[in-house]
């Protein structure tokens, strides 16, 4: 009876309070979550860590859920159990989500069936870990929000971190024009590994500059932005006539001056993957499935951590000094 018991329970990270990394404890005791109508229940191979967990685990984003909770939306893994209706997958498909019910930085975790897609075997559970939120977020930003078309060019500000390679990937598969930065030689190197033409380095004083030599007169059709905090107002100068900005990232705010919107005509759109209605989740997701068979679709996978390290994961993302591929705990 007791090991009937102890089978039934898991170790799952979670969040009894709001505040800093260190209320992030991980606990061996969560009951195994089960699945309901048109759910699966996920036996956790890889969990990808996202900035914008870092926010909610905070209390600082828009929208936080009930504590405690789990957070995690990005896992990779093998079916362990479905619900009532489910027929696309069964136990021991391999699989990935883009958003879990129960929380994804556990041992298993429960998703919608809709939030889940078949793992090709061309990748492995940590690459697996790599595509939901990354790649969902980067065609989103690109063509939902970003209206990109081949031929167009796009800088892509923090392209070494998971977001940022995804969109240089697809970017580059689609025939647009990619620039990126990164904030190490290392860093640089990946994202030019991924599909960018250049790469600046961020943290050298005038690759502001550096970039508008590049672009010369006509500037950049799209900026894809993940520190728009930092960036937008220096974003505004290096867009072409009627350019656009897609945030992406932020972590502050910042005085712009509108008057540099005018001049170009250029715009700010604010993009959250939240807000995707059913009918764009299944674009996503079909041309995410593509990209993979196709062959251009290989997540970089960053640094690695079990699920004990996950305090040190939520410090690393928001101040190691650059990423080199997403970022993920393995249970």
């Amino acid at each position: 009876v007791a090991m009937a018991a102890a089978r039934n329970v898991m170790r799952a990270v979670r969040v009894f309070e709001f505040g800093g990394p260190e209320v992030l404890k991980v606990r061996a005791d969560v009951l195994v979550p089960e699945p309901k109508e048109n759910q699966v229940l996920i036996k956790v191979h890889a969990c990808g860590v996202n900035p914008v967990e870092t926010y909610i685990r905070s209390g600082s984003y828009a929208r936080t859920p009930a504590v405690p909770y789990t957070p995690g939306s990005d896992v990779a893994g093998v079916i362990e159990g479905v619900g009532e209706h489910v027929t696309a997958f069964k136990k021991g498909d391999r699989v990935f989500t883009v958003s879990t019910i129960s929380g994804g930085y556990a041992d298993y975790a429960v998703a919608a069936a809709n939030r889940v897609f078949p793992l090709s075997d061309k990748l492995d559970f940590r690459q697996g870990a790599a595509i939901g939120i990354p790649y969902f977020t980067a065609y989103r930003a690109l063509f939902q929000k970003g209206c990109a078309k081949a031929g167009k060019s796009v800088l892509v500000h923090g392209a070494s971190g998971g977001v940022g390679i995804a969109t240089c990937q697809i970017a580059r598969a689609c025939g647009l024009k990619v620039l990126g930065t990164a904030g190490t030689e290392e860093g640089m190197n990946v994202v030019l590994r991924n599909g960018a033409h250049q790469a600046f380095n961020h943290r050298e004083a005038d690759y502001i500059d550096k970039i508008k030599e590049y672009t010369g007169m006509e500037g950049v059709d799209i900026i894809i932005e993940m520190l728009s905090n930092i960036n937008l107002a220096t974003d505004l100068q290096l867009l072409s006539c009627g350019g656009r900005v897609m945030v992406v990232g932020c972590r502050g705010p910042i005085e712009i001056n509108p008057r540099d919107t005018m001049s170009k005509e250029s715009s700010i759109t604010g993009v959250s993957l939240f807000l995707a209605t059913e009918e764009e989740m299944c674009e996503c997701a079909t041309a995410v499935l593509g990209g993979i068979e196709a062959g251009w679709l290989k997540p970089a996978v960053g640094s690695e951590y079990p699920l004990e390290k996950v305090v040190k994961a939520h410090e690393d993302i928001i101040h190691s000094s650059g990423a080199r591929g997403k970022m993920v705990l393995l249970p």
